[in-house]
């Protein structure tokens, strides 16, 4: 189906572009959102006619997504789970999760301006983009921890999974008897014998 975009559209073109797309997608996203009309004669007046309209209110809220993106910019989210000792998340975080915790800093944010390309499930620190208009796109920071403690050594960029095993590791030292033969088992009774003998 030929379409004339309204405004501009990630990997489409920009306003007033006749592109052609699959027919659902023009159906069930573009025409119901506003975001384009059918290509036909009687549309292409229309469009011709509202086409300094349609720019200057794309300009505008353009301008408003800036605004908004300068409050988002370098915004850190801490969102506290439940994970296991590897790191993995019993369940994982969503879009929604995001967009509550956007919310409850005061920042203006709906579900579908969230890129989450893939939900996360460990814990860490990841980039997540926040797209506030087509043009106009933002990268939020989000800190997964198992707790507040836990978001802070990750802020301050210390890796938490391998500073856990490291200090497993080092919790854990081995008996060495000098005198012992080879393939033998160091015991305290043993070793209580030989300074009885010495």
């Amino acid at each position: 189906m030929e379409i004339i975009l309204l405004e501009r559209v990630e990997k489409l073109g920009a306003i007033g572009d006749v592109v052609k797309v699959k027919d659902g997608f023009a159906r069930n996203y573009l025409l119901p959102n506003k975001k384009a009309l059918r290509a036909n004669e009687a549309n292409r007046k229309v469009f011709e006619a509202n086409r300094e309209r349609l720019v200057a209110e794309n300009a505008a809220r353009r301008d408003e997504a800036q605004k908004e993106s300068k409050s988002l910019e370098g915004v850190s989210v801490t969102l506290i789970r439940q994970a296991s000792n590897t790191g993995q998340l019993y369940g994982s975080v969503a879009v929604r999760d995001m967009v509550e915790a956007l919310n409850a800093d005061g920042h203006k944010v709906t579900k579908s301006q969230v890129i989450l390309d893939k939900p996360i499930k460990s814990i860490g620190l990841f980039e997540v983009k926040v797209v506030l208009h087509a043009e106009v796109a933002v990268i939020v920071k989000v800190n997964v921890a198992r707790s507040p403690e836990e978001a802070e050594m990750q802020a301050q960029g210390v890796d938490v999974m391998a500073a856990m095993f490291e200090k497993d590791e080092a919790g854990f030292t081995e008996d060495y008897d000098p005198n012992a033969e080879p393939g033998e088992i160091a015991t305290e009774e043993a070793a209580g014998e030989e300074e009885a003998q010495g």
